[in-house]
């Protein structure tokens, strides 16, 4: 099994709470405190200009059976360049037809029983999606400004409006099966 591992020269309490505000479920955090690993890999760089100390350049790097296939390291420029060592920068490499999920967020009311029926079909469907309880207080502002719209259940993927409760569920049937 593929497993994807962040390696950053940090202790593990910042690591840990970067994954939560991150929500980086799927990846393995691997802590190098004092950046023996970083050191070692070439890759340990003075960031005290920045107020940062000793740091990681950043890079990215397919592993395969212990042994580095592909890097991709940030260009040697002041600052701190982030061009090439993203996920999607590998993604492509390992599979130049992958697909990024789409982000599918879902506005919502408690209470609201055509937002349950919208939410079931999403989850029925395998769709992971966000959902945004909007409170009573600012519901209806929130509505007219996000999305043009009175009613909730109110879906939007990859930052587009699909639409209401029709509209998603014309959406959800012409995804791929899952």
């Amino acid at each position: 099994m593929d497993e994807i591992v962040c390696v950053a020269v940090n202790d593990p309490f910042v690591m840990e709470e970067w994954a939560r505000s991150q929500e980086c479920n799927d990846v393995f955090l691997l802590p190098d405190g004092n950046g023996m690993f970083t050191r070692q890999m070439g890759m340990l760089v003075d960031k005290s200009d920045l107020n940062f100390g000793q740091r990681s350049w950043r890079y990215s790097m397919l592993v395969r059976d212990g042994v580095v296939e592909k890097m991709f390291i940030e260009p040697d420029e002041p600052g701190d360049p982030f061009e090439v060592s993203d996920a999607d920068t590998l993604l492509h490499y390992v599979n130049k037809d992958a697909k990024l999920p789409d982000q599918v967020a879902l506005l919502t009311r408690q209470g609201c029983t055509f937002c349950a029926e919208a939410k079931r079909a999403l989850d029925d469907a395998g769709i992971t999606f966000a959902e945004v309880d909007l409170p009573h207080t600012t519901r209806t502002r929130a509505l007219g400004a996000i999305a043009g719209a009175r009613t909730v259940p109110q879906l939007f993927v990859n930052g587009t409006l699909i639409g209401g409760g029709e509209a998603l569920q014309d959406w959800v049937r012409g995804q791929a099966p899952r």
